[in-house]
C-alpha cells in the first residue's frame, strides 16, 4: 500500500479533512480541559510571590490565619478577597472544575446563565466543565480501547489466516463461543467488586472488542497466504512471524486503518452507555449527563450531552468513511 497516494486521495475529500481537523481540534481542547475549566487559578501572585496552584497545592493558611491548613478552597469568597487585596490571580475561562459546587447559583439544576454557560446539573456542578472533561474521558477511552482491540484482532486474525486448517477452525469456534459471553453482566459484576476506572474497562472490553477486526484480517491473510511472494519467503526460510508482520500485514493494513475509526466510535458509544447505566462511577461523562437529564427533567443537560456526543461520533464516522474511500483498492 502506498501511503503517499492514499493520503493524497484522503486529502482530496473535503468532508474527511474537515472531520479530521474537527476531531483533532476537539481532542486538543479536551486535553486542555484543566486549563480551560478549573476552580484553581492558573497563575497566582500573592505578597510578591508567584505560584501555580494547578501544579502546586497551596495550604489555606498561606492566605491568612483565618483559613484552614488544608488545601486552599479558591471558591471561598473570603479567600478570593484576600487574594485581591494582596495580589492577583489569572483564572481559567470557566472558573469551575468538574466536581466544583456552584454555591451562588439558583436551585440545582439551574438553567444556563452568564456564570454557568450550560447551566448546572442536579448536584450544582457546572455542565460545561463536565462536558469538557467528559469529552476527554471519552476520546482517551475510545483510542485506548481501539488500539488494544486492534492489536488483539490483528494478532488473532493473522494467525488464523496464515496457518488455516485446524488452527483457523479452532480459532473460529473459540471466537463464536467467546462472543456469546454476556459482556454487560460481566461488567456489572466487576463494577460491584472493584472501583470502576477507564483502565479496568479497557482491559475487560478489549477482550471482547477484537473479534470484528479479526474476521477482516483473517480474510486478508487467507487470500494472501497462497501468493507467490509468501511462497518465496517460505522457500527462503523466512520465519513465519516475519512473513506475517513484514510481508502480509501491510496488505491487510487497508482493512485495519479503515476499520479503526469505527472501532473508536463503538468504544465511545459503549462508554456512554455504561455511564448512562451508572457503571462508570461519578467521573464526568456524557452518558452521565444524559442519565441526569432523564431523571431530573433538565433539558439543557440532555441537549449539551447530545450535541457533544453526536458531534464526536459524527466526526469519527466521517473520518472512517473518508479513510475507507481513500484506501479502497482501485
Amino acid at each position: 500500500m502506498r501511503l503517499g497516494a492514499s493520503w493524497q486521495r484522503f486529502s482530496e475529500q473535503r468532508g474527511g479533512m474537515a472531520c479530521l481537523a474537527g476531531f483533532l481540534a476537539v481532542f486538543a481542547v479536551s486535553l486542555c480541559a484543566n486549563l480551560l475549566a478549573n476552580d484553581r487559578p492558573l497563575l497566582l501572585e500573592y505578597r510578591g510571590h508567584i505560584y501555580c496552584p494547578l501544579l502546586q497545592p497551596l495550604p489555606g493558611t498561606l492566605f491568612g490565619p483565618a483559613f484552614l491548613p488544608s488545601q486552599a478552597d479558591y471558591t471561598d469568597p473570603a479567600l478570593q478577597a484576600a487574594i485581591a487585596a494582596h495580589g492577583f490571580a489569572v483564572w481559567p475561562a470557566v472558573r469551575f472544575g468538574p466536581g466544583s459546587i456552584v454555591w451562588n447559583a439558583p436551585a440545582a439544576p439551574s438553567p444556563p446563565s452568564a456564570q454557568n454557560w450550560l447551566g448546572t446539573d442536579e448536584y450544582g456542578r457546572d455542565v460545561l466543565a463536565r462536558v469538557l472533561y467528559g469529552l476527554r474521558r471519552s476520546i482517551i477511552f475510545g483510542l485506548g480501547l481501539g488500539v488494544a482491540a486492534a492489536f488483539l484482532g490483528v494478532a488473532a486474525g493473522a494467525v488464523q489466516g496464515f496457518y488455516g486448517g485446524w488452527v483457523d477452525l479452532l480459532g473460529q469456534r473459540l471466537s463464536e463461543i467467546w462472543s456469546g459471553m454476556p459482556q454487560l453482566f460481566l461488567l456489572m459484576i466487576i463494577a460491584a467488586l472493584a472501583v470502576p476506572s477507564l483502565g479496568l474497562f479497557v482491559l475487560v472490553l478489549a477482550a471482547f472488542s477484537w473479534m470484528g477486526l479479526a474476521g477482516l484480517v483473517r480474510a486478508e491473510f487467507l487470500r494472501a497466504r497462497t501468493a507467490d511472494y509468501v511462497r518465496a519467503a517460505r522457500a527462503l526460510g523466512v520465519p513465519d512471524w516475519r512473513i506475517m508482520a513484514v510481508h502480509m500485514l501491510p496488505n491487510a493494513s487497508v482493512a485495519v486503518l479503515s476499520y479503526f475509526p469505527f472501532l473508536v466510535l463503538d468504544s465511545v458509544l459503549l462508554l456512554s452507555s455504561l455511564d448512562f447505566l451508572g457503571l462508570g462511577g461519578d467521573a464526568p461523562s456524557l452518558g452521565g449527563l444524559v442519565a441526569q437529564a432523564r431523571d431530573g427533567f433538565a433539558p439543557w443537560l440532555g441537549v449539551s450531552a447530545f450535541v457533544a456526543l453526536a458531534g464526536l461520533l459524527g466526526l469519527l464516522a466521517g473520518i472512517g468513511t473518508a479513510l475507507r474511500n481513500a484506501l479502497a483498492v482501485r
